[in-house]
């Protein structure tokens, strides 16, 4: 039997009043089972709701022990790289488009939930990145990275050039529109787009998928997720590159600046119903058939 939750938060879309039947009914569940419910509290202040505990995710990390996140894939990739560091455990109910990682309908939503609460679920640990900028030596910006870290072009008609270095030896020198480095779970994202291969969930690895590269030659690799990849800006002439990370945050770079991306210390971890199948949700939202 798998532990049970008794502080559960609750996160919403930022800003979108379409999740909040659904933040209601979770809410208002929970606390017939007697269960303590934290807001997010950019989801309360949505909501406009009174009579619920609310929090920032400081709050939410120091106090829960599970999190539910009401949206789509976005908001769980942000609410993971704000949780990571507390250890909270995330749940994802699909208000989105795409949700691989959001995975419970809102149809019969509350009776899985209760199965959750029974003990009854599947828990998944997941690969995180950190991103470090280096202007001259110094540290300059940092980021988390659930899905993918990219060294990319700012403008559109212009390709930037790269060294990109794996636990210090020289793997490529490239000119394209950038590098993707993809953490497994972001395989099925961006990097899934530029043509880079669909990792299993749960392995320790990395993959780098370069982003239209001049020549054919480059082609998708990849690594150990305990390899330090370092990515140096060596020619951005008349133009600027940026590194983005989960699509979310940005951080500039410029010529010289070195990229470097490890595997972050802590792991996310994901709750999951019983039936949950990843092949299965590979059926469905790349309709491979069956």
């Amino acid at each position: 039997m798998n532990r049970t939750f008794n502080t559960i938060g609750l996160i919403g879309k930022f800003a979108n009043p379409a999740v909040n039947d659904t933040v209601l009914a979770l809410a208002r569940h929970l606390q017939e089972r007697e269960k303590r419910v934290i807001l997010d509290a950019s989801t309360a202040e949505t909501l406009g709701e009174a009579g619920f505990e609310t929090g920032d995710r400081q709050h939410l990390g120091s106090h829960c022990d599970l999190a539910i996140v009401v949206g789509g894939d976005g908001t769980l990739l942000n609410a993971a790289r704000g949780l990571v560091i507390h250890d909270v455990p995330l749940l994802g109910i699909n208000l989105g488009r795409l949700g691989f990682l959001v995975d419970i309908s809102p149809d019969g939503m509350l009776d899985t939930l209760d199965e959750i609460l029974a003990g009854h679920y599947r828990e998944e640990h997941r690969l995180l990145l950190h991103a470090e900028v280096f202007h001259e030596g110094d540290k300059v910006s940092e980021s988390d990275a659930f899905n993918d870290v990219v060294v990319h072009k700012w403008e559109v008609a212009r390709m930037i050039e790269t060294e990109t270095y794996i636990d210090g030896q020289l793997l490529s020198v490239m000119r394209s529109d950038g590098l993707i480095v993809s953490t497994p779970t972001g395989s099925t994202a961006y990097a899934l787009s530029g043509g880079g291969p669909i990792l299993h969930p749960t392995l320790n690895a990395m993959v780098m998928v370069p982003i239209c590269p001049h020549s054919m030659s480059y082609r998708p690799y990849v690594t150990d997720g305990d390899t330090h990849i370092e990515i140096v800006v060596t020619e951005t002439a008349h133009s600027h590159a940026q590194v983005t990370c989960d699509g979310q945050i940005n951080l500039g770079i410029v010529t010289g600046d070195r990229v470097r991306i490890s595997r972050h210390d802590k792991a996310v971890r994901l709750i999951h119903p019983m039936q949950y199948n990843f092949y299965e949700i590979l059926r469905a939202k790349l309709n491979w058939g069956g």
